[in-house]
């Protein structure tokens, strides 16, 4: 009878960020997430970060044998289109695109986690940003959760799509095109969705949308800081290896099949996020 692998009592902070990874149940993996954010603030507070950080960061994980990542048999997975649209303007409407921003956070948890674990050889300062980015996209889910459960709901309880996983599968070979194609892509698409899904919650107008307006404020703004991160080791990852960052740009998202940017853009919040006038006019250029 196979048994269920016994998690190292004491493992590194990388290590830890695997196993949180690996946690089926979201509010387990949420406590884990936060719980492993606290233990970088102790290691802060002693002055013992950095020295930790750069014991583990030459440190090869090796990928285990149960699928990544872990979550819930619910919510049942679909392609894109597939994906019913509901109006906001109803109770349950309301809370299926609530849902569907959840979903993005849980994924956004696991990604930031994976970030960790998986790429060897970083700067300690980069496991901290995305150390710090898994807390504050677990702090975002269990908001969510809360108000999911507000209007009778929780997480799991409409169909979702996988594409934001999807691309860590195809990038997990390549830091500098998860850094490019995750962050600096497909979470900076949310920085141009966010104000018009305000904007439509906003002539619902109900308690219930107003509440998920001001989540959503919480969760722009934490959201600026994430893309932020991609798009500096983005950089940095391209000046240590001499690649022009625009034109390396395009040829990675072809090889990885990104899907293109489309206006409106918040051009406000990517300048913010760390994005350059030559990458905001790249995003119209064919």
């Amino acid at each position: 009878m196979a048994h269920a692998p016994v998690p190292d009592p004491d493992p590194g902070l990388r290590a830890a960020a695997l196993q949180a990874l690996l946690l089926a149940d979201p509010a387990a993996k949420v406590a884990a997430t936060h719980a492993l954010w606290q233990r970088l603030a102790a290691l802060e507070s002693a002055n013992a970060a950095d020295p930790a950080l750069e014991r583990e960061r030459e440190l090869v994980l090796t990928e285990p044998p149960a699928p990544l990542p872990g979550r819930p048999p619910q919510p049942l997975l679909v392609p894109p289109a597939e994906v019913p649209h509901r109006t906001p303007f109803t109770r349950e409407g309301l809370a299926a695109q609530l849902h569907a921003i959840a979903h993005i956070e849980f994924n956004a948890v696991n990604l930031a986690l994976d970030a960790v674990w998986r790429f060897a050889g970083m700067p300690a300062g980069y496991y901290r940003d995305w150390l710090r980015v898994a807390d504050e996209e677990a702090t975002h889910f269990g908001l969510l959760a809360e108000h999911l459960a507000a209007l009778g709901h929780g997480y799991g309880d409409f169909t979702a799509h996988d594409g934001l996983w999807t691309m860590c599968v195809r990038t997990q070979d390549d830091i500098t095109a998860r850094m490019a194609l995750v962050p600096r892509t497909l979470e900076a698409r949310g920085l141009d969705a966010t104000p018009l899904i305000q904007r439509r919650l906003r002539q619902v107008g109900t308690p219930e949308a107003l509440r998920a307006v001001e989540i959503l404020d919480i969760i722009l703004r934490d959201e600026i800081g994430h893309v932020a991160v991609g798009n500096r080791w983005y950089g940095w990852l391209c000046d240590r290896q001499d690649l022009e960052p625009i034109s390396h740009y395009r040829l990675l998202a072809r090889r990885h099949a990104a899907p293109r940017p489309r206006p409106p853009f918040n051009e406000a919040a990517r300048r913010a996020a760390g994005f350059s006038e030559a990458d905001l006019a790249a995003l119209t250029e064919d």
